[in-house]
């Protein structure tokens, strides 16, 4: 079954952030992209879907305990 991948403004929904904030992520090196260019022109960059149901593990945090 080949990958799910995801847009820019998919992953920005999906984490309810920025489009910017995306790119820094990606930039950054935290989350993986599949660059689908198809000529000479701007890139076309996906994110697969798996890179960033690792990412949001990655970024979970378990809460603190209520003291008691």
């Amino acid at each position: 079954m080949p990958a799910r991948l995801m847009s820019i403004p998919a992953v920005a929904a999906a984490l309810d952030v920025d489009r910017r904030t995306v790119y820094r992520f990606i930039a950054a090196g935290d989350l993986p992209v599949v660059d689908l260019r198809t000529g000479t022109g701007r890139s076309r960059i996906r994110v697969p879907a798996a890179g960033l149901d690792e990412f949001i593990s990655r970024r979970a945090v378990v809460a603190p305990r209520p003291r008691g």
